[in-house]
């Protein structure tokens, strides 16, 4: 097993990507020492140690594996290959084929899937397969590209491998974009429209080099993790702070979080009325991958927890700054502020939970939890509902988070008429939606002037993916007494890869100002989703309870 003693404790030997290190046995993960010890950026860290996303996923003697839920001795003397080890030629080619399919936004998840997909390129897979790259994927979560650009990457890869003409123009052309200090090509332009925040998309992004927060801090920093229930270690602001992220942790005594097997119903009942359709939604998680991390030096400005990727508005007001500038003037030092798993799904920003009836007629009334700026969303879009906001006890809502409000005002406008017609995002674009006999969904889009049609294709196929995902299996278990019981990312009800229809996307180009798009296809595919299904008066429509369906 290559365990030996050094000092007064063992260490064991592994190889990582070509070059044998020493670490200590003293409980760590393989993650811990990829991250933490020896700098290794590219192994993502969405959900340790729930082993639940996939983005930390690396190869062991060849073969993928969660590194978060390894131990390091249980890897003592293998070889693992980060993305970072791959042949130079193989990692471009797989980065080429992500970027050139628009398979990578944000970037946060795509290293795992890479070196998932090298795993399953090792073990003879058809590249003309989608369903068997589907099935690899189970492993993991994807929240922007809604999976089909993924697959699309796959199938791309040995054309890519052989110089094809198309693929390799477009990621020419993104290579030289990401060369030119100071640039924005048109590709990163429409990122931003879409994320409503910047962002790039070229081969570097594929790569997980998006320039996340705490990809981003400096080695020495110190580490602060919230500290769990029995922690006597905190400050006064639940804090526990150490020199390094597996101390903190030890420290915090927090515990991961787990999947709720008990039932809760919406939380709140449609109002009196004769009403012709009535909906009631429950808390829903925005799924985001990257938790909340920042760092700031003393006297300084936090990185932004927005590394690259909005996030859909979820982190737009994350306390993790206010934390990192306030710990790195009391340290004197640089402090890297690291929330986990169960801290983002217990304290991170949901869409709030609706209950409403409408008329044929367009009168409506939704009652919502009372959330800043949620009845001017909704009554922007639809002036004759009457909006009623009461106090429910919970995890904080925000109406940041993509379209909410106007969105659930929409879907109820398209369906109580049982009608596909144009759905407009307020002062954006347009988009109308279908779901076909087979089960495929398909989208017209109007964005104005495309800018990069790959790339508005990736952000319309996620917002597909999202709105299938919140009609028929998202929610979030939360109590009476407002505590989040689903505090793992896979209990939030995304739907993976082998469970998401095909979705045909038509881009209607209006040669005007490019605006957002994705917004609008987000709720129409959800129109289109609940008339199809026979409009059940309960989100989640396949359960009607906290916790994922079987679709995932």
């Amino acid at each position: 097993m290559n365990i030996h003693s050094k000092g007064s404790h063992q260490a064991c030997e592994i190889t990582v990507n070509g070059e044998v290190v020493e670490v200590p046995d003293d409980g760590l993960t393989l993650l811990d020492v990829l991250r933490e010890q020896l700098g290794v950026r590219s192994v993502k860290d969405g959900c340790s140690p729930q082993g639940q996303c996939g983005c930390c996923t690396v190869l062991v003697d060849g073969q993928p594996r969660v590194a978060c839920v390894t131990p390091a001795k249980r890897v003592a003397g293998r070889e693992i290959t980060t993305l970072d080890g791959l042949n130079a030629d193989v990692r471009e080619a797989w980065a080429q084929a992500f970027a050139s399919t628009g398979a990578s936004q944000c970037g946060f998840c795509t290293p795992g899937i890479i070196c998932r997909f090298v795993g399953l390129q090792t073990k003879g897979g058809d590249h003309s397969d989608r369903s068997a790259a589907a099935r690899a994927l189970s492993a993991h979560l994807c929240r922007c590209t809604g999976w089909q650009p993924i697959l699309d990457a796959w199938q791309a890869y040995p054309v890519q491998r052989q110089g094809g003409t198309e693929l390799s123009q477009r990621c020419a052309d993104l290579s030289q974009r990401d060369s030119e200090p100071g640039s924005q090509s048109d590709s990163d332009l429409r990122a931003a429209i879409e994320g409503r925040s910047p962002q790039s998309t070229g081969v570097a992004t594929a790569l997980g080099e998006g320039g996340f927060a705490d990809d981003t801090a400096p080695a020495d920093a110190l580490v602060a993790v919230r500290a769990g229930a029995e922690c006597e270690a905190a400050d006064s602001d639940g804090w526990v702070v150490a020199a390094t992220a597996h101390e903190a942790r030890r420290l915090a005594c927090q515990i991961p979080g787990r999947r709720t097997t008990a039932s809760f119903e919406p939380p709140l009942e449609v109002p009196p009325g004769d009403w012709d359709l009535t909906l009631r939604t429950s808390w829903v998680d925005p799924g985001y991958l990257e938790t909340d991390a920042a760092w700031c030096e003393p006297g300084g400005e936090p990185a932004s927890p927005l590394g690259n990727g909005g996030a859909f508005g979820a982190k737009l007001d994350s306390p993790v700054t206010a934390a990192a500038r306030r710990l790195a003037e009391q340290h004197g030092r640089a402090v890297r502020v690291l929330w986990s798993r169960r801290d983002s799904a217990a304290l991170g920003a949901k869409r709030p939970p609706i209950a409403a009836g409408v008329n044929l007629g367009g009168s409506g009334h939704i009652v919502v939890a009372r959330t800043e700026g949620i009845t001017e969303a909704i009554k922007g879009y639809a002036p004759n509902f009457s909006v009623t906001e009461v106090d429910l006890p919970g995890p904080p809502t925000s109406s940041r988070l993509r379209a909410a409000g106007w969105a659930e005002a929409a879907v109820l406008l398209a369906a109580v008429r049982n009608e596909s017609n144009w759905i407009t995002c307020p002062g954006a674009g347009s988009a109308r939606a279908t779901v076909t006999n087979e089960g495929a969904i398909s989208v017209t889009v109007r964005a104005g002037q495309p800018l990069d049609e790959t790339v508005l294709r990736s952000y319309c196929s996620g917002a597909a993916h999202m709105a299938y995902s919140w009609v028929l299996s998202e929610s979030l278990g939360v109590d009476h007494d407002g505590t989040v019981h689903d505090l793992t990312v896979r209990s939030f009800g995304i739907v993976g890869a082998s469970a998401m229809p095909q979705v045909n996307i038509e881009i209607i180009d209006e040669d005007t100002q490019p605006v957002n798009g994705s917004d609008a296809v987000f709720a129409a595919v959800a129109a289109a989703v609940w008339i199809n299904r026979g409009l059940p008066p309960v989100w989640p429509a396949v359960i009607a309870s906290g916790g994922a369906s079987s679709q995932t």
